[in-house]
């Protein structure tokens, strides 16, 4: 039987050739004992597909083994743009346990940035989405060695038609790809647990993305630690509402894939999926951005619902608003706030309730989770530093830089030595996020150095601007930017999105501001949009909003 025959995998020679007090540490452990405990359990719900931990893991050895077969070379890169399905978690695995490099794509990007990275990855395979044909071809068209294509359907499963490929791009059938290989377990070609299993790329919103480069051994213990800090267990079943494309899913494949869990994919995120989902297969995790819980919190069924049973909720890509935690608590769900980067494998700071907070008013509640806290339990590495890297005093007032360093921390820029040095610059990789400390030794951010707002001398935080904004009833989301003054430098300028039916004025909302803020940090103007632009991960973009105010002009940040 299958899961009989991964017990020749602990005697590989990778594994026996160190000592007996010592192992490989990789997530492809996690499949490897999830086969064996939990083979007739299901492993994975996409759409109507259930597949059991037998069926999954002989799936990830199917892929693995025919990409050996068709010449995928240890370290040899394998790309993936698709939706969140079946198939991208098997990549998680497959790639890795043949050897190769994962490099999951943003499946919004332009084509040039696609092209881009297929190029500097120097991707042998891609396994593409057909629903993504037209931005697969045309990225492949635009790279000088194009990689062999994989094409994925998701269409039957969800109940629709499926979409064929461009016919001026050729590829395989993913399903009959799958047929060249074979289902037996076998030794991955790993030799050193800091091999690098994937390459993710940053946002490039300031130049070229960069390929984060990161290990099994860093995916192993960032997984164990989402287990811990979100308190999976065999019984839990984990809704897909993140994209995997993004830091690797935050190592969730490898967290829930570890304790035998339950995956719920869910290929695009729609209010009305999400609670159907929660309702129909027991939904009791999820991970969403701020501006997610904003569209579920708007999006309830009914004005009181509450989810069925409890609901683990995860939440970070920007500091959430105690508004909007308030909310979502509201509907009984557990929120776990979170805080971390692309280059920290997603998150590294945990807000680590205590019991003592349970029995505080509901915004008190929602304050104090609001904060980025401590470093999660295998990663506690963090300070908050000035310009000579001494730590800022704990007054929760003093502004610093965020850095980290240890289990959780990239392995470096791939191929780009010059941004990996100044990344790591004192021994340290720097964030570029500025917080303060508070007396508990809990860090909160306050801006990106960038978004930090320099008024007249004065250091203002968009965030700040940003949680009052939302505690107005007619808000649904703000983001505040500095803009140029001629007196000031720059002050605080208010974008916002009203909620459906409500109405505000531009006064009104100045006036709402200056009731609970020092009155030079309130909004000199407030322009209201039909929607904020965001990224693929639901974090608004305010770079895009601040270029277009300083457009021809040059902005200082001190």
């Amino acid at each position: 039987m299958l899961q009989l025959g991964v017990r020749s995998l602990w005697s590989h020679e990778a594994w026996t050739r160190l000592p007996p007090h010592r192992s490989l540490l990789t997530p492809l452990s996690f499949l490897y004992r999830s086969l064996h405990v939990y083979p007739d359990k299901v492993a994975v719900v996409d759409g109507l597909r259930r597949t059991s931990y037998a069926e999954f893991a002989g799936r990830v050895f199917r892929l693995a083994s025919a990409l050996v077969r068709r010449g995928l070379r240890p370290g040899d890169r394998v790309a993936v743009l698709c939706r969140n399905a079946q198939e991208v978690l098997e990549a998680h695995f497959g790639v890795p346990q043949a050897g190769g490099v994962l490099v999951p794509v943003n499946i919004r990007l332009s084509a040039q940035e696609v092209a881009y990275i297929l190029e500097h990855s120097g991707a042998r395979f891609l396994v593409a989405d057909r629903e993504l044909a037209d931005l697969a071809a045309a990225g492949c068209k635009a790279v000088e060695a194009a990689p062999s294509v994989l094409w994925v359907d998701l269409g039957p499963r969800h109940g629709a038609s499926g979409a064929g490929p461009p016919p001026d791009l050729e590829g395989l059938n993913y399903e009959e790809f799958l047929e060249e290989g074979r289902p037996e377990p076998f030794p991955p070609p790993l030799e050193d647990e800091e091999e690098v299993l994937s390459i993710n790329y940053t946002s490039g919103t300031t130049g070229r993305p960069k390929g984060v480069m990161v290990t099994h051994r860093g995916c192993y213990l960032n997984a164990l630690g989402e287990v811990i800090e979100v308190h999976l267990t065999p019984e839990s079943r984990y809704l897909w509402t993140l994209p995997m494309f993004h830091c690797n899913g935050w190592n969730f494949p490898y967290a829930v894939t570890a304790v035998g869990a339950t995956h719920v994919c869910l290929p695009k995120v729609e209010a009305g999926w999400v609670y159907r989902l929660v309702e129909r297969e027991g939904v009791t995790h999820f991970c969403a951005a701020p501006t997610v819980l904003v569209l579920l919190t708007t999006g309830k069924p009914a004005p009181e619902y509450r989810f069925p049973r409890p609901v683990t909720v995860v939440t970070a890509a920007s500091p959430p608003p105690p508004a909007v935690l308030e909310a979502v608590e509201g509907m009984g769900a557990r929120v776990v706030h979170v805080y971390g980067l692309t280059e920290t494998y997603g998150p590294h700071t945990v807000c680590a309730w205590k019991s003592d907070w349970d029995t505080l008013e509901p915004a008190e509640r929602a304050r104090l989770k609001a904060r980025q806290g401590v470093g999660y339990v295998h990663a506690p590495e963090l300070r908050v530093v000035d310009e000579q890297m001494r730590d800022v005093p704990a007054d929760g007032e003093t502004l610093g830089e965020v850095v980290m360093r240890g289990n959780n921390v990239m392995r470096g820029y791939f191929r780009d030595p010059e941004a990996t040095a100044r990344a790591f610059e004192g021994g340290w990789f720097h964030s570029g996020d500025l917080a303060v400390v508070h007396p508990d030794g809990y860090i909160e951010l306050r801006d990106r150095r960038k978004d930090i707002i320099i008024s007249g001398g004065e250091n203002i935080s968009s965030i700040e601007v940003e949680r009052v904004l939302y505690r107005h009833p007619a808000v649904l989301e703000a983001a505040v930017v500095g803009v140029p003054d001629e007196r000031w430098g720059e002050v605080p300028k208010a974008y916002v999105v009203l909620r459906p039916g409500a109405a505000a004025t531009e006064e009104e909302l100045v006036a709402f501001c200056r009731q609970h803020l020092a009155h030079f940090k309130c909004p000199k103007r407030v322009e209201f949009l039909s929607e904020l632009p965001k990224t693929s991960t639901g974090k608004i973009q305010k770079f895009v909003l601040r270029e277009r105010e300083w457009a021809g002009r040059e902005r200082r940040i001190g």
